[in-house]
């Protein structure tokens, strides 16, 4: 396998590199049992202290070693590793019956495909080039990853919003699998080439930008920032037509409805007395259905753990909140395109009565698609990983996200991550976009990538670096062009293997 494996540099400006952690060997029995690994990696010794222009030399020197134009290249030539080969390695350890759901909504279109094709990205992204300076990276940056939710101030806020494949790593991975999305999606649509170049443009230009401002700023101003989306619909009624501009103001009043109330109304009904989850399968299904009698017993008996565990990693203010709350039901739920299979869960909660209903979403967290290709910390928990990186990307985070482990069915010890199901969460609607609308969103999403990424790396090498012109914008549109028709040709490889039999699908799910 050809990997490349950017050097660690340091998140925030800082030199200390990241060994890998060492594998502990036992030689004879232990005298008692193991303390359960720590969830955070191991600590690192303080970073060396660098002064702006030092950090600014760094990012020039960088741009000498690893040309802005190089990053036109795809990493899509001869030696690269099958798609349906990865994605089948990576069915391994999901709910084998969703397998084919997933499938079949990746099957759905190119874009759709692009979606649940993480990992293949990520193969393909090793073999490209990187200046050497990390961030913590989403991961999956493509544009319906992002989208507007309401701050715990209850101010609609726009920001990064899927972090299952957050970990450390090179800031170039996120900002092409962002501005890739943009050129399938453009295609999608029927967007001409010039207006597909012109959006993907706005996407790069609008991360490069940024980050040069945020060089700039103080650490705290980048730490404060974000998109207000009340005051960004404003500047956006300049850009589009008065349709598209009421269309925005309606998917974001329909954003302001979607919370545990909604959900609880649209997701149960009264049985024999008791507020019950509705069954939909294979979609959603309570606990009862999946495993009736004693295991499900069992399997509530376990959720009771982890939610004990979850419970413990919250801030003492959410734990007295939390316990206002009683555990009602839990059933599995589908989500997304490249989450399908992994283990969700839906937890209905309930407070003094039905109108104070709480809707939380346990999802299993697996290794990140990036850590095999990165020399990066290794968690004990997977969990921990993704509320790590949450809170390091998200300008405001959700007042329940935390973290619990639980025994499945199958015996397996499994990480999760928990947070509300529904609070006030809305998403672009990317089919619909024309090329104004997406070219306004684009700048959107390249901006709070940028902003995401100057809270944990070095923000004032990575602008240096970029520089004061658009020669990484120009270069990453090429890329995104070019990556835009590997994933056609993957798409159609995947088609292919349903029609051999080699994959089974389940579609209009």
């Amino acid at each position: 396998m050809n990997r490349r494996r950017p050097r660690r540099d340091t998140l925030g400006g800082m030199t200390a590199t990241t060994p890998t952690p060492a594998v502990p060997t036992t030689t004879a029995p232990a005298p008692a049992p193991a303390a359960p690994p720590s969830p955070e990696p191991p600590a690192q010794a303080a970073p060396e202290y660098l002064s702006p222009a030092d950090r600014s030399a760094r990012g020039k020197d960088a741009r000498k070693r690893v040309p802005l134009e190089s990053h036109a290249d795809p990493g899509t030539g001869s030696g690269r590793l099958d798609p349906v080969t990865l994605l089948e390695g990576q069915a391994v350890s999901r709910v084998p019956e969703l397998v084919p759901l997933r499938y079949g909504r990746m099957l759905v279109s190119p874009f759709t495909f692009y979606r649940g094709a993480a990992l293949v990205m990520a193969a393909d992204l090793a073999r490209t080039p990187v200046s050497g300076f990390d961030v913590q990276a989403c991961g999956d940056a493509h544009l319906s990853n992002f989208g507007i939710y309401a701050s715990p101030e209850r101010r609609m806020v726009f920001d990064v919003n899927d972090f299952d494949e957050t970990y450390p790593g090179p800031w170039e991975w996120d900002v092409k699998r962002l501005v890739a999305s943009l050129a399938v999606a453009g295609r999608e649509n029927g967007f001409t080439t010039k207006d597909r170049r012109k959006v993907c443009l706005a996407g790069a230009e609008a991360y490069r930008t940024a980050m040069r401002e945020f060089a700039d700023e103080p650490n705290l101003a980048v730490w404060y920032a974000s998109l207000d989306v009340d005051r960004f619909v404003t500047q956006f009624s300049t850009e589009v037509s008065a349709k598209q501009l009421k269309r925005a103001q309606e998917n974001l009043a329909k954003a302001r409805t979607k919370d545990s109330l909604q959900a609880f109304s649209k997701l149960t009904a009264m049985v024999d007395g008791q507020r019950r989850i509705i069954s939909d399968p294979p979609v959603l299904v309570p606990i009862e259905e999946l495993v009736p009698g004693e295991p499900a017993d069992n399997l509530y008996a376990a959720l009771r753990a982890v939610m004990s565990g979850y419970r413990d990693s919250l801030l003492p203010d959410r734990r007295a909140l939390l316990d206002q709350f009683r555990m009602v039901q839990v059933a599995r739920k589908v989500v997304g395109v490249g989450s399908v299979g992994t283990r969700a869960w839906v937890i209905l909660m309930l407070g003094r009565d039905d109108r104070d209903p709480l809707f939380l979403q346990a999802k299993e967290a697996q290794q990140s698609v990036l850590e095999p290709y990165l020399n990066g910390p290794t968690y004990g928990n997977q969990g921990y990983r993704v509320v790590a990186g949450q809170h390091l990307m998200q300008a405001s985070t959700d007042i329940f996200l935390g973290t619990g482990t639980v025994v499945g069915i199958d015996g397996q010890n499994r990480d999760f991550y928990m947070r509300q199901l529904r609070d006030g969460k809305g998403s672009a609607e990317v089919e619909r976009m024309v090329p104004s609308g997406m070219r306004a969103y684009a700048r959107m999403c390249g901006w709070t990538l940028a902003r995401a990424h100057a809270r944990s790396g070095d923000r004032i090498a990575i602008a240096a670096y970029l520089g004061g012109s658009d020669r990484f914008s120009q270069a990453v549109a090429d890329f995104a062009e070019a990556y835009a028709d590997q994933n056609e040709a993957d798409f159609h490889a995947l088609e292919e293997a349903e029609r051999a039999g080699r994959i089974k699908t389940l579609r209009g799910i």
